[in-house]
Order: C-alpha cells, then sequence, then structure tokens
C-alpha cells in the first residue's frame, strides 16, 4: 500500500505522460441522501483547474450522466465520462454510445413502472440511457427495490448495475467504468483513478491489467474511504484517503508541486 507522500510523487514524475481521473459521488462530493443534492467540495473546480495543462488527461468517470458533470464541474479541459462510460463530454461535445440506442424505449417503459410499482423510492431517470432506484430514503424498501428491479430487468431485457443504497436498469452492454478507463488511458504511461463504490472496481481492475501488461508503467489506484466502503475496495487499491476531503488534499497537493 502507498502512502500519500508516494502517490503523490508517482503523479508528478511525468506529467506530459500522465492521466488524473475520479470518479464523482463520494469521491469528489460528500454522500447524500437525495441525487441531485450532490455538490463537489468548495474548492475542486480550481484544483481540477489547475491540473489542466499540467498533465496530460484530467478526467471524471462518473454513473451520472455528463449534462449533471457539466453543471458541477464546470471546468474547460476536462474530460467528463458519465453513466459508466456510456455517455462523454470532450471539448464542449457529448456523444452517446450508438448501441445504447436500441434500449431507450425499454428504459423508458421501466422507469415508469418503477414510479408506478415504488412511490416512496427515489427513481432517477438518466438522460434516457438509464434509469436508479435508490432506497437511501427508504432503506425499509431495499428488498422490495431489489425485487422489482430484477423483475423489470427481465421484462425490459436491461441490465442491473447494484451501488450504494441503488440499483441501476441499463442497457446490456460491456461498458462499465473499466472500459471507460482503458480509453483514457491510451498513450499514458501513469495513470491514477480514484473511487470510493462497488461501480468503481471495474476501473481500478482495468489500471491493474493496464499495468500488468505492460500498457502504463506505473498504475495508481486511489480509494476514498467512507463508513459505507464495500469490503472488496481496499483490497482492490494500492493508496487510501479519508473521503472527498482527503481525496482533494492530494489532487490540491499535485497541483502545488507541477506548479513549482
Amino acid at each position: 500500500m502507498l502512502d500519500v507522500a508516494a502517490t503523490i510523487d508517482a503523479l508528478v514524475e511525468h506529467p506530459s505522460q500522465t492521466a488524473i481521473l475520479a470518479d464523482y459521488d463520494g469521491s469528489l462530493a460528500p454522500i447524500v441522501d437525495r441525487p441531485e443534492d450532490a455538490v463537489a467540495l468548495p474548492a475542486t473546480v480550481e484544483v481540477l483547474g489547475r491540473l489542466v495543462g499540467r498533465v496530460r488527461r484530467v478526467a471524471i468517470v462518473s454513473g451520472r450522466p455528463v449534462e449533471y458533470l457539466v453543471q458541477h464541474l464546470p471546468v474547460p479541459g476536462v474530460v467528463l465520462s458519465g453513466l459508466y462510460g456510456m455517455e462523454h463530454v470532450h471539448h464542449g461535445v457529448r456523444s452517446v454510445d450508438p448501441r445504447v440506442e436500441p434500449y431507450v424505449a425499454a428504459v423508458a417503459a421501466a422507469a415508469g413502472e418503477a414510479e408506478r410499482r415504488l412511490p416512496d423510492v427515489i427513481v432517477e431517470r438518466k438522460a434516457g440511457v438509464s434509469v436508479t432506484l435508490h432506497w437511501r430514503t427508504a432503506p425499509h424498501r431495499a428488498d422490495d427495490v431489489r425485487v422489482v428491479a430484477a423483475a423489470l430487468a427481465r421484462q425490459h431485457g436491461l441490465h442491473e448495475l447494484p451501488s450504494r443504497y441503488a440499483v441501476e436498469l441499463r442497457p446490456p452492454i460491456p461498458v462499465d467504468k473499466g472500459t471507460a478507463v482503458d480509453t483514457l488511458v491510451a498513450g499514458c504511461a501513469v495513470a491514477a483513478f480514484a473511487g470510493d463504490d462497488t461501480g468503481d472496481l471495474p476501473a481500478f481492475a482495468a489500471l491493474a491489467r493496464a499495468r500488468d501488461c505492460g500498457r502504463l508503467a506505473c498504475a495508481v489506484r486511489i480509494g476514498v474511504r467512507s463508513p459505507e466502503m464495500p469490503d472488496d475496495l481496499p483490497g482492490a487499491v494500492d493508496c487510501l484517503v479519508d473521503g472527498p476531503a482527503g481525496l482533494l488534499t492530494l489532487l490540491d497537493a499535485v497541483a502545488t508541486r507541477l506548479e513549482r
């Protein structure tokens, strides 16, 4: 396990060949009850802006729609990969994986049925591409949500993606944070990804594979601690920081070293 100082050293040694990637919820933004209330820590935009142009690539890889990320992280030059890699914004241009299109109607139907069957559960429609059912505000409904989600997935030919206090219904295409990370680190020698939840494990695995096969000379997997951290996350990372504040402190230190 690396300490924070060694992690910073790794990320400043070859900046022109380095990619710095991070999750949003729970990593840059504190965990909240309602998804629409998730806001990154106040200095995040400023710190990301200082990294842009000093390393080869700065990117956010999130389960959020890119529209949400654009609104909450207005940082020119940051690449945004949303919906676990199904949606992207690069240089202000939004693109969606074309394999999503055949499932748009199914996602809409599943979202409508979820709202009818689970009126006290948050049903988050994500840019028409996927829908997430949240039970954080109704923890007693967790089993009900899981049962309904499984039924809707079978009925509409969708894939279930479980996460913290939620399950997402999405097109069954082979895209996740791991495939997004693979694309974003292409051509780099050093890469880091910071994440805190089950959905981030494929990104950590992608970095490890890229390092092991020689596509990356150095890969740093940064776990963001929280009281809800999955049990298997510590074993999947190289460094642990304490919550979004700890990650922001690390990124600020990297920016400061590069400015020197």
